[in-house]
């Protein structure tokens, strides 16, 4: 099938859901986690940056990782791709679904509103113990990472680390969206981290098409009505042209 008959699913589906990952970023020059560990990041594993253990053993260093992640983000932009899935949703209310595994915002950044965020927000932070009530954001101390200078709670990135369980929220708004849809998108990821993979399985098990875009073989392929071995942006300005 041409690309013709992909554009030609999209103006006919009543509902798209859309899955984003890291190669999606990756085009706007946002480094992978393990990308981004270089220098003196590069003496240490993900284990020892990215787990709620790590950062209570080891606070100022998971910390300033972030801090680090965070400049790198900072001076990006969203892409032709970020800004292509924005407007189209802009332009068709209702129909389409944006779920992304990125940290970064890119897709916010672009327009995009109300984008489920399924692995947090590396630009935002939440409080380590998320049941102590004395905390005022208001009233941060500052520091490496800043805490509350009642109780001591510290700040701590609001992305999903190792271990932990996705956003409930997050998840729940993801799953609908995928029992919703008769297309789904799925874009520079690589089909293996679940459960977001096991949404485009869902997908395909519910008779969706699905429809995997990625320079590289993804895990998705073989559930795929249709491979595009493209980068996002281009790819996508074609797709989403009215």
């Amino acid at each position: 099938m041409s690309d013709q008959g992909v554009r030609s699913w999209i103006r006919d589906a009543r509902h798209i859901a859309v899955l984003t990952g890291a190669g999606m970023s990756a085009e706007s020059g946002v480094p992978t986690f393990r990308d981004a560990q270089t220098g003196l990041w590069a003496q240490f594993n993900p284990q020892d940056l990215a787990t709620e253990e790590a950062f209570r053993a080891h606070p100022q260093r998971v910390w300033d990782w972030y801090q680090f992640r965070r400049d790198l983000v900072r001076e990006v932009q969203p892409n032709a791709g970020h800004y292509a899935l924005a407007a189209f949703a802009q332009r068709h209310p209702g129909r389409m679904s944006l779920i992304t595994q990125n940290v970064d915002g890119l897709h916010q950044r672009a327009g995009h509103v109300g984008a489920i965020a399924l692995h947090g927000s590396l630009l935002q932070d939440r409080w380590l113990d998320a049941q102590q009530a004395c905390c005022s954001v208001e009233a941060l101390e500052d520091g490496h990472p800043p805490r509350c200078p009642v109780c001591g709670n510290l700040r701590r990135p609001a992305v999903v680390w190792f271990g932990e369980h996705l956003p409930p929220e997050a998840l729940a708004a993801a799953e609908a969206a995928v029992q919703a849809c008769d297309l789904m998108l799925v874009i520079g990821t690589s089909g293996v981290v679940y459960p977001a993979a096991g949404l485009a399985l869902g997908a395909h098990q519910r008779g969706a098409r699905v429809v995997v875009i990625n320079p590289e073989p993804t895990e998705l392929d073989p559930v795929a009505d249709r491979v595009l071995r493209e980068r996002a942006a281009q790819c996508l300005l074609s797709l989403l042209e009215d």
